[in-house]
């Protein structure tokens, strides 16, 4: 199931901005100890399979999926010849329309782009995609469309991101809101938050 309690006490078990929004990078200043821990609490050594486990939720709540979600990307990852399966799991996630909305700039965090694709507010390639989960490819053009640009939420978001850079495979047009995908995301333009390592080594011993 995909949490729905607290967030701010999710960021501050994982020691990370979980969801992108600038509010709990300010929580994590003030308190960056679990909740229920003091400055001074000692917190005990994880075991292996605890510290694998972390960084599998936490990679799976970055990305706002659902274990079944999560496991089957790592599965399609590990299928694929050529690639090491941490940069294909990398390469899958980073290339989902939610994840490009936010990466763009469209979007202040992955579940505010969640809800933009299933609304239908955006094209992909002048075709409207409901689908958070669509993959994009090299060449696609997303764009917002026309009856939506008048928006004082994109208005706002763009006023957010004025000094914003989007990584160096997506092409945005804030004034348009507008982006086109240039290449294959790369493993080091994905979250670095995570040690993808561990993740696979959890689903390697399941």
């Amino acid at each position: 199931m995909k949490f729905t309690g607290p967030k701010a006490k999710v960021c501050r078990r994982f020691g990370t901005n979980i969801y992108g929004s600038d509010k709990y990078d300010a929580i994590l200043q003030r308190k960056p100890q679990p909740a229920g821990k003091g400055p001074r609490d000692r917190l005990g050594r994880k075991s292996e399979f605890a510290q694998q486990l972390m960084e599998k939720q936490k990679m799976r709540m970055i990305y706002g999926l659902s274990e079944r979600q999560f496991k089957s990307i790592y599965k399609k990852a590990a299928s694929t010849k050529g690639k090491p399966t941490g940069d294909s799991m990398k390469e899958m996630l980073e290339k989902r329309l939610d994840n490009v909305l936010y990466r763009a700039g469209f979007a202040k965090t992955r579940l505010q782009a969640r809800q933009f694709v299933s609304h239908g507010l955006f094209l992909v390639n002048g075709i409207r995609v409901t689908v958070p989960s669509y993959s994009v490819q090299e060449g696609d053009v997303v764009a917002l469309r026309d009856r939506n640009k008048g928006s004082s939420i994109f208005a706002d978001i763009v006023a957010a991101h004025e000094k914003y850079m989007a990584p160096d495979w997506i092409k945005a047009n804030s004034s348009s809101l507008s982006a086109e995908i240039i290449s294959t995301p790369s493993a080091e333009a994905a979250e670095q938050a995570v040690d993808i390592r561990q993740v696979i080594e959890f689903y390697s011993r399941n």
